[in-house]
């Protein structure tokens, strides 16, 4: 039977994550509309894009919105007219949560720009709670290749992540620079290095380039570092506007530098000639489309991708912030929810300890 009311964690005050932004707080069971399927949630990842909505680097859309949107769950109730899911299905809830369909952004397949769209955790209630609902046409099936841990940093951290690498136009057998090597990063560097890239990660992060290097890069060294070669594409993933100029600087002739994150702190003064002529290109990453995503989990499947995670139990929403925000999670972090705290892994790992799958 659903319980009336259910657990979630929202932002109560947006300030410094070590300030206590968060508030664990009590909701009816959400109630799915037309169109729309109801997510009994197992497991929710922990994005970077929820810590700059805790911390306000992005404003919340509504008061204590409740945060997450790389969901894994099951369907536990239609709403009217749903026919592309089944009760029992596994599915992931992803940060498009709604576009308007009808701009000229969504009518020419850049759904990424819609001009009126909702997204998870931001606009509507995403998945630090028991229960969530989605658009069923937003929703995707789950991979059987991965467990719910495994699964859901791949519904943000893996699809941002592989737009930002076909951003970024890196040539087959290209050099590929990564900048920041977390949640996102690990999973682009695979997709590149199984492309037949060369992929050279630039981190503050010793453990991260431990990492690095037993995922196959080809170098790992410290975010101020040059890589050992020019590079043909860069993507920088850390939210650090002062890594823009090395990072251009870094590529060769024609490459380009694609920012795969939502917010970026300011970025000092460039010089032409030093970190734009000879057709270097800095471009941005904006959400993505429905398309990236389906296409990112076929791939992901296919490889298949090894995802590193750090799971988290519901009660320490505001540690796995904090953790992130500190650099002290290697991988992504999952956050258990309450409703099924058997569902989270099929490895068996304990809370709190970072896995390699």
């Amino acid at each position: 039977m659903t319980p009336r009311n259910m657990q979630a964690w929202a932002v109560a005050r947006p300030g410094p994550i070590d300030g206590g932004p968060l508030c664990r707080i009590e909701r009816p069971v959400p109630t799915p509309g037309p169109g729309q399927v109801r997510v009994r949630v197992n497991v929710c990842g922990v994005c970077r894009t929820d810590l700059h909505l805790a911390e306000g680097d992005l404003a919340p859309r509504h008061p204590l919105v409740i945060l997450g949107h790389e969901v894994v769950g099951v369907v536990d109730r239609l709403g009217d007219g749903c026919l592309g899911f089944a009760l029992g299905d596994r599915v992931g809830v992803p940060w498009l949560g709604r576009t308007c369909g009808t701009c000229l952004f969504c009518l020419d397949g850049r759904e990424n720009l819609c001009t009126a769209p909702l997204f998870t955790g931001w606009d509507v209630d995403g998945g630090f709670a028991e229960f969530a609902v989605v658009d069923e046409g937003f929703a995707y099936p789950i991979p059987e290749a991965f467990s719910d841990e495994e699964a859901a940093p791949l519904l943000c951290a893996g699809i941002i992540g592989y737009r930002a690498l076909r951003r970024s136009e890196l040539p087959p057998g290209g050099r590929l620079g990564i900048y920041g090597f977390g949640g996102s990063a690990h999973l682009t560097a695979q997709i590149a290095m199984a492309e037949g890239a060369r992929v050279h990660v630039l981190t503050r992060s010793p453990e991260a380039r431990e990492l690095a290097l037993e995922l196959g890069a080809a170098s790992a060294g410290d975010a101020a570092d040059p890589p050992p070669e020019p590079l043909d594409a860069a993507i920088l993933f850390a939210p650090v506007g002062s890594l823009v100029p090395p990072a251009l600087e870094a590529l060769d002739r024609g490459g380009t530098l694609a920012i795969a994150g939502i917010h970026l702190s300011d970025i000092p003064t460039l010089n032409y000639r030093r970190h734009l002529f000879e057709e270097r290109t800095l471009r941005s990453v904006t959400a993505n489309t429905r398309l990236d995503g389906k296409e990112f989990l076929e791939v992901a499947a296919r490889i298949p991708l090894r995802v590193s995670t750090t799971a988290y139990p519901f009660d320490q929403a505001d540690q796995a912030l904090a953790d992130l925000a500190h650099d002290r999670v290697n991988g992504a972090a999952v956050l258990v929810s309450p409703s099924d705290p058997q569902s989270r892994s099929a490895s068996g790992n304990d809370q709190g300890r970072s896995t390699l799958a």
